[in-house]
């Protein structure tokens, strides 16, 4: 750092040499030679055709021992226990780092900005912490942030940890849906960079080939099924080998699931079209979808403006279809008791998930 290179052509300045008379004319300037010159050709600093654009350089360092600093490099192995600190240059900084650390709100973790840096620190690091660290540049307008594509840094930290070749799970059993139309993960990750890994299936008990075309092993995802179908369904786990040790991976249930991705597919469906006054009334919004994809419902009534008092449920369970297929099935109940006049009206149920929503309605009214 601190040196300014110049690319491009190097231009020399042209000075008539000391100590020569000049030439007269019609003279030859250019003395008959036997000696041949290769003639030069000016280097052209390679790119990656693949990439036009050329890498930005990191904006991050870590914090190394005596107040050292360093840029980290694309994959790091740190000893558990140990204190991370990274700084990332600039007055807005934006940072991601393991899901896990934000899961549990954990106090060991500790993000500052700075007047010329962001600072992220982690004590008492543990394997569980092993993931990808990043950091950017944000471009504010008044409180509008966006991110500065230019000005970004990252890394993906393995923190070793004596008994725990495998990214400890929260849980003893896991379930991994099947997509048709997109890639699954089973994420067993490791915390050593050497680990060798491989994917069993527990029953008929045998090795699955990571062969690179239908299923890959990713560092920093896991085994990734690329087109995931029914025969792929069952109970998995990995296993992994390092330093003359091995260890077993938690388990994993593989689903397939039918429903495609999209806004929920929503019906709206009333205990009665017709209700007496002082009778109960419910009408039930329903959703089909994937098994992994949460839905939220919002709902609009008549008797809403003068605050009618009803009760609204939400509940949700998995259905199997038959050949392992499973969806979610996701309900949300509004209940009224004694129905009056106001009560009458349209029902309006809006169901929301992460791709979209859909609304649906239905009429109550005064028999």
């Amino acid at each position: 750092q601190g040196k300014a290179v110049l690319l491009g052509s190097v231009i020399t300045g042209q000075h008539p040499p000391k100590n020569k008379r000049p030439k007269e004319p019609g003279e030859n300037r250019i003395k008959p030679t036997n000696k041949k010159v290769k003639p030069k050709i000016p280097k052209i600093k390679d790119r990656d055709s693949a990439d036009p654009t050329p890498k930005t350089p990191s904006i991050m360092t870590q914090m190394m021992d005596k107040g050292r600093f360093q840029k980290p490099a694309a994959t790091l192995s740190l000893v558990a226990g140990q204190t991370l600190e990274l700084r990332c240059k600039g007055n807005k900084i934006g940072w991601s780092y393991p899901a896990y650390l934000d899961t549990f709100k954990d106090t060991r973790l500790s993000v500052k900005q700075h007047e010329r840096y962001g600072q992220l620190t982690l004590v008492n690091s543990t394997a569980a912490d092993t993931g990808e660290f990043s950091c950017w540049g944000q471009l504010c307008t008044g409180y509008v942030c966006r991110r500065d594509e230019a000005k970004t840094g990252s890394t993906y930290i393995f923190f070793t940890e004596k008994g725990e070749l495998f990214v400890p799970s929260p849980s003893h059993f896991d379930v991994v849906y099947l997509n048709p139309d997109r890639q699954a993960v089973v994420p067993c990750r490791v915390t050593v960079l050497s680990a060798k890994v491989t994917l069993h299936r527990e029953f008929p008990a045998k090795e699955i080939p990571a062969n690179g075309t239908d299923i890959v092993y990713d560092l920093k995802r896991g085994f990734v099924y690329l087109q995931p179908h029914v025969g792929h369904q069952g109970v998995v786990y990995c296993k992994a080998e390092a330093g003359g040790k091995s260890q077993i991976s938690v388990k994993y249930q593989l689903l397939y699931a039918e429903v495609p991705r999209g806004p929920p597919s929503t019906t709206i469906l009333a205990s009665s079209n017709k209700v007496k006054g002082g009778d109960d009334v419910s009408v039930l919004c329903t959703v089909l979808g994937e098994p992994d994809v949460e839905v939220e419902f919002r709902w609009t009534y008549p008797g809403q403006k003068d605050e009618r008092p009803v009760t609204i449920q939400d509940s949700w369970r998995l259905i199997h279809r038959g050949l392992g297929h499973t969806t979610r099935i996701s309900q949300s109940v509004l209940s009224i008791e004694d129905f009056e006049t106001i009560d009458a009206g349209y029902y309006i149920c809006t169901a929301q998930n992460l791709q979209g929503q859909t609304t649906v309605a239905t009429t109550v009214e005064s028999s």
